[in-house]
């Protein structure tokens, strides 16, 4: 199954990932997508954030220091004791199904981010899941590749492709990882279906090519 090939990946990749982000070695991060996520959830001045797919925990450490309560779950375990050895929140291996279907975790928060971590096909359980744990003024905060960049010369439709982390360096990352790309109205239409509603829709420039870096989206729970 694709879903278990992610989460292959991002145990094999751990480690490489983990390196990389700290030493800040994606362009398009330092560009602007780092500073896109962080300026969104900070509009939203939440007392307590949720971050799923956490990773090395980068997020809730930049937002521990701003006196946030924060919370990171992801489903590697290498990722999640990265995170806690760095410290700024309250960690735990949680995989997506768990998140979707259970209670367990504390909350309501006030802002929950999905930062480029949304990358299976069925996506819509989690989301739905996500908008019962926001808070009456919560919002969720998804952040992704840019549809019409991230389609390349491929063709404009929903479907599973590979990310072999070539250009990160050869040899540093063990393992291919499959995603799902999703046009622009398959992101409207899953955050829909989880009862969700567009707030507001961002593009992070490249400042040297103008190009959109990512696609931001803030969404709310829709009235019942």
């Amino acid at each position: 199954m694709k879903d278990e090939a992610i989460t292959r990946s991002w145990l094999a990749n751990a480690d490489a990932w983990t390196h990389l982000v700290r030493s800040d070695g994606i362009e398009s991060r330092r560009l602007g997508t780092n500073a896109a996520v962080v300026a969104a959830i900070a509009e939203l001045a939440p007392a307590t954030l949720l971050d799923v797919g956490c990773g090395e925990g980068w997020l809730c450490r930049a937002f521990s220091g701003r006196g946030v309560a924060c919370t990171g779950i992801d489903a590697s375990p290498p990722l999640v004791a990265a995170a806690r050895e760095a410290g700024g929140g309250d960690f735990t291996v949680t995989d997506y199904a768990t998140l979707a279907g259970s209670n367990t975790l504390p909350g309501p928060f006030d802002a929950i981010a999905c930062n480029f971590a949304l990358l299976g096909e069925d996506i819509t359980p989690l989301l739905a899941g996500l908008r019962r744990r926001l808070s009456p003024t919560g919002r969720l905060v998804v952040h992704t590749m840019h549809p019409w960049v991230a389609c390349g010369d491929g063709e404009y439709a929903d479907g599973w492709r590979s990310e072999t982390f070539a250009a990160f360096g050869a040899g540093q990352f063990k393992e291919a990882m499959p995603w799902y790309f999703r046009t622009l109205a398959r992101w409207v239409a899953d955050l829909g279906d989880a009862g969700l509603g567009l707030e507001s829709l961002r593009e992070p420039p490249d400042p040297n090519t103008g190009r959109p870096l990512s696609l931001l989206m803030v969404a709310a729970p829709r009235a019942a």
